[in-house]
């Protein structure tokens, strides 16, 4: 055997004695090259406040990896439903942004939105506690621009350099892929716990606003603050809102449950089918309008996305309405295909300084291009519909068969195409800005400046039951946090916000309540941010709202009939409940189809119910316990419900808590009382389906709520 030469002996040595080394720093964070990380919490950027830089490998290399990080489906996103549309602007924003889909009020700009929920798989359900995506790709005549927004204003970070944290402590928890589109586990509130920042998107997250009723009444937030640049080169700061025309609206807690194991498509097939029935969802676009000069009069910085401007301060100036009108043809080459991009702006839309922003530029093309390949753009869901040339070529799935032997720029060969475009021809000209800084991996002091007053001001600016619904999801999400420690920092950090709402939150998770406030709550509220509010300032209307009517046999087929012509004039959308399919036969012989039974419906996927007379089906509903229950469960989940003839008996089986049935609408009148409309006799059904669908429009009565906590002793 031959002896090893000397350098081979050196190199092994040098090897050997790396090995204590390794495990020396092994628990120090590094990059995959292991070279050793200082800061993953800032991206590199010019100044702490300036653009972020490129050559920051770490925040690259950190990025990269995680948009790589699931097959086939979205890191995030990944469940989501659908639908084209158009939008149309009310008048010209020429003023303000020399965008052309924004200045002619007689162009219909088509549009396809994706609606997603963020932290579950493909195969989660519909109705999870969850932030919903609120997307939209514009087909422009000058290239495709992407909304990409949540239904919240506000995010969890600042710095999009700690994006794959966030999404890490939601998602399941590594050692064991549980649990499934939920929050509440160690992971996820251990983040929370150590990161203050979060403290404003927590309150948001907690509130009903994550228990969404529909994607057709939700609205939709652009999160950063992007700029609006006119044809004179003036720019000016805005945020971008959606407001659905029917409102917003929100589950409780308990239906979202329910409606997981029922039926967990809920919100994809609530989509679908209104735009198959002709009613389509409708937002309206509004505008917050910032002058640069105002840029920092606000006591906070509006680059950072963990802020929101309240509307009392800046007010929502409305623009255009989309109207979603057709559902895709194909959900995966449509709706799984679509890639949506925030970095993808047109002429008159400009990015700012972000750090959240400009990370999520760089993140979802990225990620498109890992999900979708190099050419995703060809896919007809993403395609532009003006025209497009460029010099970039093959790669997987190339569809486009370009001719010519040219491929570079400049050339003569090909007579110098494709040519730059001029600027008044619908070039895009980045917004000229001075940037000065030197290169530094440092968070703004005006990032650093407030982690907790606008979710003081979110707080004040709820009412009583919506408090009572936050403090109850706080009791659940932290009530699955085995670790002691975490469910105290969360106190601690409550208490940051407001000492009442702590001690709340620490009577329902098992830790000791903060003794005395370290901040003084000034009462700071803006209503708009109030889902309870919102509603008394719009229009009350009951379009769309689904009755289910529950009959057997025997039941006043008059009734029925007439309650139904009462409800679709009204645009509600009315069922027939019974405890098979096919038909039933009422009093008179007549047959009424059954729509749904009490084994494939539930109160949770209606938004009233109603009980008709007929002596032979209310004695069988009587004894049935799942009707008792369908009515017990609308009434507990502040409901409307209505009842004619012998259906009063129905109502009264069910035990409804605080409700008196005497002289319930006697002599031919409607009696409305809570939400509860009666009738004893059903002679006046105009009457009656007048102040039921009145009591549809108004949504929840939240009396009932606050009369069982008074009935339960402290």
């Amino acid at each position: 055997m031959s002896e090893p030469n000397n350098h081979q002996i050196n190199e092994d040595s040098k090897i050997k004695d790396m090995e204590p080394f390794r495990q020396e720093v092994g628990e120090y964070m590094t990059t995959n090259q292991g070279v050793g990380v200082s800061d993953t919490d800032n991206s590199l950027k010019a100044g702490e406040r300036g653009p972020s830089l490129l050559e920051d490998f770490h925040h690259l290399e950190k990025m990269s990896h995680f948009d790589r990080e699931r097959i086939p489906e979205r890191v995030v996103h990944a469940r989501g439903a659908g639908a084209h549309g158009y939008f149309q602007v009310y008048e010209s924003m020429a003023k303000y942004t020399k965008a052309k889909f924004l200045q002619d009020p007689s162009v219909k700009t088509p549009v396809f939105v994706r609606f997603s929920n963020v932290g579950g798989s493909r195969g989660s359900a519909d109705t999870v506690r969850d932030v919903r995506g609120f997307s939209i790709k514009f087909y422009t005549e000058e290239g495709n621009y992407d909304f990409v927004g949540n239904n919240i204003p506000v995010f969890f970070i600042q710095d999009g350099i700690k994006f794959p944290d966030i999404i890490h402590a939601v998602k399941p928890e590594p050692n064991n892929e549980i649990p499934q589109a939920s929050s509440a586990h160690d992971n996820f509130w251990d983040f929370i716990s150590l990161v203050p920042e979060s403290m404003h998107m927590i309150m948001w997250f907690l509130s009903d606003r994550t228990l969404a009723k529909s994607y057709r009444m939700i609205q939709g937030f652009g999160v950063h603050t992007f700029r609006f640049v006119n044809e004179e080169g003036k720019a000016r700061f805005v945020k971008l809102h959606w407001k659905p025309l029917l409102g917003v609206h929100s589950f409780v807690f308990d239906e979202a449950q329910k409606l997981s194991g029922k039926d967990p498509d809920y919100h994809r097939r609530d989509l679908w089918e209104m735009i198959e029935m002709g009613h389509y969802p409708e937002y309206e676009l509004g505008v917050q309008i910032i002058e640069e000069e105002d840029e920092n009069k606000f006591g906070f910085d509006i680059l950072d996305s963990t802020k929101f401007i309240p509307e009392e301060l800046v007010p929502v100036i409305p623009v255009g309405k989309m109207v979603l009108n057709r559902n895709p043809d194909n959900y995966f080459a449509e709706t799984e295909q679509s890639a949506f991009h925030p970095g993808r702006v047109v002429p008159g839309i400009d990015f700012t300084d972000d750090p959240l922003l400009q990370s999520r530029v760089f993140s979802y093309h990225d990620t498109q291009l890992y999900r979708l390949g190099a050419n995703f753009a060809h896919l007809p869901i993403n395609r532009p519909v003006c025209p497009v040339h460029n010099n970039q070529q093959d790669g997987f799935m190339q569809t486009n068969i370009k001719q010519g032997r040219t491929n570079y720029y400049p050339n003569s060969l090909g007579g110098g195409c494709p040519m730059m475009t001029p600027e008044g021809m619908s070039a895009f000209s980045h917004y000229s800005e001075s940037v000065q800084g030197n290169k530094v991996r440092k968070r703004a002091e005006s990032f650093k400046k407030d982690y907790f007053s606008q979710a003081t001001l979110f707080w004040n600016s709820l009412t009583d039951i919506e408090k009572d619904h936050l403090v109850k999801a706080a009791h659940f999400e932290l009530g699955k946090v085995q670790t002691k420690a975490i469910r105290e920092r969360m106190v601690e950090l409550f208490n940051q916000v407001d000492h009442e709402l702590a001690k709340l939150v620490a009577k329902g998770i098992g830790v000791a309540a903060p003794t005395k406030a370290v901040t003084e709550n000034h009462g700071q509220s803006s209503p708009a941010v109030s889902m309870e509010k919102m509603k008394e300032k719009m229009e009350k209307s009951a379009k769309t709202r689904q009755v289910a009517i529950l009959a057997a046999d025997g039941v006043n087929s008059s009734q029925v009939m007439e309650i139904k012509e009462i409800l679709k004039q009204a645009g509600v959308l009315p069922q027939v409940v019974s405890e098979f399919k096919g038909t039933i036969k009422g009093a008179d012989g007549q047959e009424i189809e059954v729509n749904q039974t009490f084994l494939t419906a539930a109160s949770v996927m209606f938004d009233a119910v109603y009980v008709p007379g007929g002596k032979q089906s209310v004695e069988m509903l009587v004894n049935k316990d799942d009707a008792i229950e369908f009515v017990h469960e609308a009434f507990k989940h502040c409901k409307p419900i209505a009842a004619t003839g012998e259906g009063v008996e129905l109502l009264k089986g069910a035990h409804l808590k605080g409700v008196n049935f005497d002289q319930a609408g006697s002599n031919g009148k409607a009696k409305a009382d809570q939400g509860i409309v009666t009738s004893q006799d059903g002679s006046d059904m105009q009457s009656i389906g007048q102040k039921f669908i009145e009591a549809i429009a108004k949504g929840r009565f939240w009396t009932r709520e606050q009369m069982e906590k008074k009935m339960v002793p402290a």
